[in-house]
C-alpha cells in the first residue's frame, strides 16, 4: 500500500452544530434555556446555532413592535449568546415564524449569506401563517439551505401537510446564484412544526405507550414515517431515532398531556430532517483534485421536558459537520489598520477570493470587539461593483461614512 502524503491531504474540520425547534405558543421567553442551548453539556464546544420557532406573538401591536426593535425571543438569544462569541449572522420571519442564526466569530470571514426569503402557504399562499422561512449561505465554500416550517394541524389533513411540504421546496429556487436548485445544495437542513400525527391508535394505547416508554408501534403509525416509505424524495431527508416522547399536545405550565374536553392524542409534531447531496464518485475526480467529503453526523435527539410555556415541548439536534477539504482563505482578507481618531483617518485595505459573489449591496461596517449581530455596526459605507477587483489585487476605501458619528472612532476600544 503505498504511504499517504500528509502534506497533499486536503485538510478537513468538524463543526458542531446544534439545532432547535419550538412551537412557542405566543410566549415570551422563560427566564433560562441553559438546557435547550446545551451551555453546560461538557466537552460540547459549539460552532453554530440554528434556530426556529413557530407561532411567536404576531399581534398587530407585537409586529409593529419588532419591525422598529428586535423581537424579544431575539434579543433573548443574543444576550445569551452573544458573551459566548457567537455573532448572530442571518434571520427571517414571516408572521409568527423565526428563524436565526448564530456563528462563532472566528468562522464569520467563512460563511456569505446568499438568500434569506419566506414561503407563505395559507389561504393559498397569500397569507404567512404556514408555510416555510429559508436562509440560503455559503459555509466554508460549501452550499447550505436552512428551512423552518409550519405545516397544516390535525389529523385529516395529512395529504395537505405533504402538498405544502412539497410546495415550500418547489418555491426554494435561487435564480440569482452559481447553483439555483435547492435539491443540487450539499446540506439541506429542515425542521420545524410539522405537525405529522399518529394514525390508528386510540388515545388510550398511545398514551399507555408513552407512559411504558414503548415507542416502537407508535413509529408504524407516524404520518412522517408512512409518507417517506411511499415518497422517494421525501425518503431522502433523514432524522434521528424518535426516542423521546411526542411533544404536543401537552397543558400549558405542566407536563401533563391534553386535558382539555378535546382531548388531543399525543403526536410527534416537531420534527428534525437534513438531506446531504449525492456525492460523486471519487474516481470521477481528475488524480490531481481530491474528492470532496462532506458528512453530517446525529449525535443528539432529543426533546426538553422541563419547558412548560407552551402546548408543545422543543426539540434540539446536535450534530457533527465534517468538512473536507476546506476552504482556508477567508472570503474577505482585511489588511490591518493603524490606530485612528476619525473617519478621514480610515483607510480599508481588503482582498477578495475568486469565487467571492459580489451584489451591488455589499457594503463594509465598522464594528466594535463584541458585536451582537451584523447590523451591529458603528457606521458602514457602500461598496460598489466598479470599486471591485478580485484575487490579489488590492481594494481600497476611503469612506465618507454613512450612519456614523466622527466622535465615535474617538474612544478607546477595538475595532
Amino acid at each position: 500500500m503505498a504511504a499517504t502524503n500528509p502534506q497533499t491531504e486536503p485538510r478537513s474540520r468538524t463543526l458542531s452544530i446544534h439545532v432547535v425547534t419550538w412551537n412557542v405558543a405566543s410566549a415570551a421567553p422563560p427566564p433560562d434555556l441553559s438546557d435547550l442551548l446545551q451551555l453546560h453539556t461538557p466537552n460540547l464546544n459549539l460552532d453554530v446555532y440554528v434556530i426556529g420557532l413557530q407561532e411567536m406573538n404576531c399581534g398587530i401591536m407585537s409586529l409593529l413592535s419588532d419591525t422598529a426593535f428586535e423581537d424579544p425571543w431575539s434579543s433573548f438569544f443574543m444576550d445569551v449568546l452573544s458573551p459566548l462569541s457567537f455573532v448572530k449572522v442571518s434571520s427571517v420571519r414571516m408572521q409568527g415564524l423565526l428563524l436565526l442564526v448564530f456563528a462563532k466569530y472566528q468562522h464569520l470571514p467563512f460563511i456569505q449569506i446568499l438568500s434569506a426569503k419566506s414561503t407563505p402557504t395559507g389561504l393559498f399562499g397569500y397569507w404567512g401563517n404556514k408555510g416555510g422561512v429559508n436562509i440560503f449561505l455559503k459555509l466554508y465554500g460549501y452550499y447550505v439551505s436552512i428551512i423552518n416550517c409550519h405545516l397544516p394541524p390535525h389529523m385529516a389533513n395529512n395529504d395537505q401537510r405533504l402538498e405544502h411540504f412539497d410546495r415550500i421546496l418547489e418555491m426554494q429556487n435561487f435564480e440569482a446564484q452559481d447553483i439555483p436548485n435547492i435539491l443540487d445544495h450539499d446540506l439541506i437542513l429542515w425542521f420545524g412544526d410539522m405537525n405529522f400525527r399518529i394514525e390508528d391508535f386510540g388515545l388510550h394505547f398511545v398514551r399507555e405507550s408513552i407512559k411504558h416508554q414503548c415507542y416502537s408501534d407508535l413509529w408504524e403509525k407516524d404520518q412522517l414515517s408512512i409518507a417517506k416509505r411511499h415518497d422517494p424524495l421525501l425518503r431522502e431527508f433523514q432524522e434521528g431515532p424518535l426516542l423521546f416522547p411526542p411533544t404536543y399536545k401537552f397543558d400549558k405550565n405542566s407536563n401533563n398531556y391534553d386535558t382539555s374536553e378535546k382531548k388531543r392524542k399525543p403526536a410527534w409534531t416537531d420534527r428534525i430532517l437534513w438531506r446531504l447531496k449525492r456525492q460523486p464518485q471519487a474516481d470521477c475526480h481528475p488524480p490531481t483534485l481530491p474528492a470532496p467529503h462532506f458528512s453530517l453526523v446525529l449525535r443528539s435527539y432529543v426533546s426538553h421536558m422541563m419547558y412548560s410555556i407552551s402546548d408543545h415541548k422543543p426539540v434540539t439536534g446536535t450534530f457533527d459537520l465534517e468538512l473536507k477539504p476546506l476552504v482556508s482563505a477567508p472570503l474577505i482578507t482585511l489588511l490591518p489598520e493603524g490606530p485612528c481618531t476619525t473617519e478621514s483617518d480610515l483607510l480599508i485595505s481588503y482582498s477578495l477570493a475568486s469565487d467571492f459573489l459580489s451584489s451591488p449591496w455589499d457594503w463594509i461596517g465598522l464594528y466594535k470587539v463584541g458585536l451582537r449581530h451584523i447590523n451591529d455596526y458603528v457606521s458602514y459605507v457602500w461598496v460598489g461593483d466598479n470599486q471591485v477587483s478580485f484575487g490579489d489585487q488590492l481594494n481600497q476605501q476611503q469612506p465618507a461614512f454613512c450612519g456614523g458619528d466622527k466622535q465615535t472612532l474617538q474612544g478607546k476600544g477595538r475595532w
